[in-house]
């Protein structure tokens, strides 16, 4: 496996005071031929995030249009957004499209913590948060935080893969963030079913932002990950052939480059189809301060 590099296709500029800085989590929809409109999460001078866009033909590479207004804003004080929203992936549930986040909150000083909301994508491709609470929360599974899920609807089941914190400090002072897995019938109720990724302490213990893709009867999954070393994050690979157990490979196929806007961090991988080829959308350095690049899956 080798992910071939295209380059950074967006590079962030200041777009609004909700938009000052970074386009990280890429979420990518087709709307047009070879154009997506790429959905991102910007930040604030107070590092709350909030969703923005740019249409981008990915065949060539070029930026046909940045939006100028926020798509969807951080929420008010004390909601279980108040400080930011990270965004997952687009799916259809009875012909709706929906788009799950992880709505970051900080309250009274203590450590910052994220629960599952849920936006609905609008005809004219605006966000609405629907419900207007939260979507899937902590409980007796997941007792500290939730994060980045990712959801597909495969064998007449919605399947979900999702963060979750088992605690913010491990004995190398790196968190433990893991990959867990959930079900639903409806799209609605979700039944968990526990830990999805294998970790291992000081080699992949801080995991964020799954990718799932499935070909033929193989799931294929990316996701950003730290070993708990000082490493910052890089992009990990795993396999399954039922989507319930996996194996973490050593080989993601892409990784750092050796100067650059991401020669530091991997990181928040994004993968779809198109045109029966494989392409990645990835923030760099600073979680995808100046924007995000591609790279494309190379035939064997």
């Amino acid at each position: 496996m080798n992910w071939k590099k295209l380059g950074k296709i967006f590079t962030f500029n200041l777009i609004n005071k909700d938009l000052l800085t970074h386009a990280s989590n890429p979420v990518a929809i087709n709307i047009q031929d070879d154009v997506f409109r790429i959905f991102f999460s910007g930040r604030n001078k107070d590092n709350k995030s909030s969703v923005g866009f740019v249409d981008v033909d990915i065949l060539k590479q070029n930026v046909k249009q940045i939006t100028n207004n926020t798509i969807f804003k951080y929420g008010e004080v004390n909601s279980f957004y108040s400080h930011g929203v990270s965004i997952g992936n687009i799916y259809t549930v009875d012909e709706k499209k929906y788009m799950l986040f992880m709505g970051w909150q900080v309250q009274d000083s203590q450590h910052w913590r994220g629960d599952i909301g849920r936006l609905e994508l609008e005809d004219d491709k605006s966000l609405v948060l629907n419900p207007n609470k939260v979507f899937i929360g902590c409980d007796d599974n997941d007792k500290v935080s939730l994060s980045y899920p990712w959801v597909m609807h495969d064998e007449q089941v919605y399947k979900m893969w999702y963060g979750s914190t088992e605690n913010w400090s491990s004995d190398n002072g790196e968190m433990v963030h893991v990959i867990k897995y959930a079900t639903s019938e409806d799209g609605i109720n979700w039944k968990k079913h526990g830990l999805a990724i294998p970790f291992e302490i000081g080699v992949a213990q801080a995991f964020s932002r799954p990718t799932v893709i499935k070909d033929e009867n193989n799931y294929h999954m990316w996701f950003s990950y730290r070993s708990g070393d000082g490493t910052k994050y890089r992009i990990g690979y795993a396999h399954s052939i039922d989507g319930l157990k996996w194996n973490r490979k050593e080989n993601s196929g892409i990784d750092v480059s050796v100067d650059g806007w991401d020669s530091e961090m991997i990181c928040y991988p994004f993968v779809f189809d198109h045109k029966e080829r494989l392409y990645m959308l990835y923030n760099g350095n600073d979680f995808g301060k100046t924007g995000f690049g591609l790279a494309v899956l190379e035939h064997k």
